[in-house]
């Protein structure tokens, strides 16, 4: 579309909304922010067919002047939690699933590195997993037992503890983006080679099958929101990188921002895993096709939420811009 048709299909819908802004007209909240969400959208199409035009600087400015109303005088509705998580953050992260993609690929080539690093080096697993866990393990398969290790804690001592623990690794994940995306990307990269190196560990031992029937119940949805949580990262590392339009600071604080709704959108799903982990996982003897359809269902759930749901809302949306 030429930008002065662009510019002809929404101009009274801008003039209304900047009118409504600086003249303080009384709308509800709800239709404020829904204004704002629309202008947000032409803001991102500007930004990528219309770059260092006069259109996106006036649609930049009145996107920030409405950011400061709508979040200084909104009144958070009682279920304002409920339709972050059901509508608010599944369109606002559309925009950001190119970062979850090169997460989730650095991720998936650094699992490769370490298998292929334990398949070749006999010390390697040792050196990442540590010769007390590769001992335990060795010991347990000695007993029949490979994944005995999640029988050892209490049930709600594991539960809180693994929760805990990989919240920690997803701030780590986000907060390390600071460092212009490199500490996000270490972070994969590490968490990448452990899952690789100790896969193939039990690849190794032969009891392949055993590990992936029990610890993917798990790690089905704790895997992908550390990978969520490194698209977070790539979120703020990419706005002190690329800001654009924006003056550097001013992308940071948008890029920190929307980073911090990318990783709430985690704490969910992490409960989730660490509740699996400390109360089901432990069930070894579970039938094959009762764990196939617990880590199928995680799948399932993760995909829809952050790549299905996103799109299908997009579309929606658009549509109804359209009318």
């Amino acid at each position: 579309m030429r930008e002065a048709a662009f510019i002809k299909q929404n101009k009274d819908k801008w003039l209304r909304f900047e009118s409504v802004l600086k003249n303080n007209l009384q709308i509800s909240p709800d239709e404020l922010s829904a204004l704002y969400i629309e202008v947000t959208d032409h803001l991102s199409f500007a930004q990528t067919f219309y770059p260092q035009s006069n259109t996106l600087k006036y649609l930049n400015n009145l996107s920030i002047l409405a950011h400061q109303k709508i979040y200084k005088s909104k009144k958070e509705s009682r279920n304002r939690l409920i339709t972050f998580y059901t509508k608010e953050f599944p369109l606002f992260f559309y925009k950001y699933q190119k970062h979850l993609l090169v997460s989730f690929l650095t991720f998936f080539l650094f699992s490769l590195i370490g298998a292929y690093s334990a398949a070749t080096d006999g010390d390697f697993v040792r050196l990442i997993l540590g010769d007390g866990y590769v001992n335990m393990t060795l010991s347990n398969i000695e007993k029949g037992d490979p994944m005995a290790v999640y029988k050892k804690m209490g049930q709600m001592e594991m539960f809180l503890g693994i929760t805990i623990n990989n919240i920690r690794v997803a701030l780590n994940a986000f907060v390390f983006g600071i460092f212009l995306s490199l500490g996000t990307l270490f972070v994969l990269m590490r968490n990448g080679i452990m899952l690789g190196s100790f896969q193939y560990f039990f690849y190794e031992q032969g009891v392949f099958w055993e590990s992936v029937r029990t610890i993917w119940i798990h790690g089905t949805i704790e895997i992908s929101v550390i990978i969520v949580a490194g698209a977070a990262g790539l979120v703020l590392g990419n706005s002190i990188l690329f800001p654009g339009t924006f003056t550097r600071l001013q992308s940071f604080i948008k890029g920190a921002k929307a980073g911090l709704k990318i990783l709430m959108s985690t704490i969910p799903f992490f409960i989730i895993a660490g509740f699996l982990e400390g109360f089901v996982t432990r069930q070894t003897e579970m039938p094959n096709w009762l764990s196939i359809l617990i880590i199928g269902g995680s799948l399932y759930l993760i995909l829809y939420y952050y790549i299905f749901y996103p799109i299908k809302l997009n579309k929606l949306h658009e549509r109804s811009n359209q009318l």
